[in-house]
Order: structure tokens, then sequence, then C-alpha cells
């Protein structure tokens, strides 16, 4: 009933044309087409711009290596090494680089840690990765993998 009332009043607005019914759903598909046409171009466009300035998300997963995966093992040097590699990590969560860091809780072989940070792209994460103290140090292998939080509880 609406469009009915719509499309008399644009009738009426033409006094010198004769609009008729199926002229008026001709020009109602036509305009629905241009529209539907008009935005799926501009998502195309807005899809295909790199969103500059954006940092993207990266993982990496350490790994002790095997001489470490017995505490008795570790030397002086191991854990000036480690406290390096901590010190890097708040340094890195201030500044916001850093989002989360930690490890499993288990024993030998089986423990791992894990870094999910932010980075300009894969050259500046692996950057990170390889400057990591633990890694440099040798007690600690690291693998890079891009990453996306999709989930975050936040802090109370």
């Amino acid at each position: 009933m609406r469009l009915h009332l719509k499309q008399r009043k644009l009738a009426r607005s033409l006094p010198n044309h004769t609009v008729t019914h199926h002229t008026m759903k001709n020009l109602s598909r036509q305009l629905s087409i241009s529209l539907v046409c008009i935005f799926t171009i501009v998502q195309s466009l807005t899809a295909q711009e790199p969103k500059a300035g954006k940092p993207k998300q990266f993982i990496y997963v350490l790994r002790l290596v095997p001489r470490l995966q017995v505490d008795s093992a570790w030397t002086k040097e191991d854990n000036a090494v480690l406290e390096r590699h901590f010190v890097r990590f708040q340094e890195a969560a201030k500044s916001g680089q850093l989002i989360l860091a930690g490890r499993t809780s288990e024993p030998g072989d089986k423990t791992f840690g894990i870094a999910i940070f932010e980075a300009s792209d894969e050259d500046a994460a692996r950057k990170f990765m390889r400057e990591d103290p633990a890694v440099v140090g040798g007690l600690m292998t690291a693998e890079l993998h891009p990453f996306a939080v999709a989930l975050q509880r936040k802090n109370p």
C-alpha cells in the first residue's frame, strides 16, 4: 500500500509524462540494481585498500632446548638470560606491543611458552621473535605463526 502512494506522488510530480505501474516497477528494479552495483563496487574498493598503520597479530611458540628440560641443568648465566627475556616482555607489554605471554606448567619436553604480539608485518614480527634474549641466548627455540585474537576477556 505504501509503495503505491509513493508511486502516485512520483507520478504527480511528473505532470507531462504518463507513468504506468509497469514503468514504475521497471524504474524501481533499475534503481535497486544500480544501488546494489554501487554498494558492491564501494565494498570491493574498501576491501582492497591497505589498512595503513594497523598492526597485525602474531604468536610465537617457545620451547626449551633439551639441555634445559631438567631444572638442575640451569646455570647462573641461563637464569640471567631468562631474566632479560622476562624484562623484554614486560617492556613490550607496557608499550602495547605484547598482548599476552605465558607458559605451560608441564615438566620437561612437554612445556612450552607463547607470546602473542602485534607487529607491522611478518618481517617485523620475525625480528621481534629472533631478538628475544631467550632465543639469542640459546635457551629456547621459537616458531612464528600469523595469529588473530578473536575474543579477549576485559580486565576487571
